[in-house]
């Protein structure tokens, strides 16, 4: 069953007013992305993918153009709990312990119809990104990494229809990494929200998503699409897999070099 819902942005250029020099971070973006789709956004540092996801969760207003999730603005789905929002640094309560922050979603705010709800407990989600024996701990005591991970988990636990993660996994070790994309690629499948997923990890997109939407360098526009038709779990040592990667590689290189 399919829990996400549509995701349309129109003609969307953000320009942020820094003093006298107005700087483009996003022109023209245009993107469609289907209810229970998984979609990753790459591109070089600075091209505008957290931006976008700004605009997406309502922290900024497009400068032109406009957002709708489920045909609503972004306020609406705000309001009714249905966003899941995790970006690159952690953003756990410290006099919470690492439980009883998993455990936050599930006690404040919970709305009545969400659309679907995770079946597995803070213990389990704990289980899930390996901290089952920090349950009891506070955030501080916990290395960069592990506080992703308990930001993972709790991102789980929301039931919300559209997970907006930036970058989530970018302070673990690549084994981790890998282990976690694949858990929560699983769940992905059992709930099926909708996913829009920031990385400049080509291998990482390529092994989660439905859709790999490329960004040029700033101001960012949409330089190319790639659907990833590979069943799950990906093997990243296949021909198929690496032939996709080569292709993501390829475009990003051509409109950096097309920038120079």
């Amino acid at each position: 069953m399919v829990n996400g819902v549509d995701v349309q942005i129109h003609g969307v250029t953000h320009v942020f007013q820094n003093g006298a020099e107005p700087l483009a971070a996003l022109r023209e973006v245009n993107l469609a992305v289907r209810p229970g789709e998984f979609v990753s956004i790459v591109g070089t540092s600075g091209c505008g993918k957290s931006t976008l996801l700004r605009l997406v969760v309502g922290l900024l207003q497009p400068t032109q153009g406009a957002v709708r999730l489920a045909g609503q603005l972004p306020a609406v789905l705000q309001a009714q709990k249905q966003i899941g929002w995790m970006a690159q640094q952690p953003a756990l309560l410290p006099w919470r312990t690492v439980h009883e922050n998993v455990a936050l979603p599930l006690l404040v705010n919970r709305q009545p119809h969400a659309p679907f709800t995770i079946d597995r407990s803070p213990a389990e989600l704990l289980h899930l990104v390996g901290l089952s024996d920090f349950a009891t701990v506070y955030p501080h005591t916990l290395s960069g990494g592990m506080q992703q991970r308990v930001a993972l988990a709790r991102t789980l636990a929301t039931g919300a229809s559209l997970w907006l993660m930036d970058e989530p996994f970018a302070a673990l070790d690549e084994l981790t990494r890998e282990t976690l994309a694949n858990e929560l690629c699983t769940l992905w499948q059992h709930v099926r929200p909708t996913v829009l997923w920031v990385t400049h990890h080509l291998a990482e997109a390529v092994r989660l998503s439905d859709r790999i939407v490329l960004l040029s360098p700033r101001p960012g526009t949409v330089c190319g699409e790639i659907a990833v038709p590979l069943p799950h779990p990906r093997d990243d040592t296949t021909p198929d897999f690496q032939a996709l990667l080569r292709q993501a590689r390829a475009i990003l290189q051509q409109k950096g070099s097309d920038r120079d």
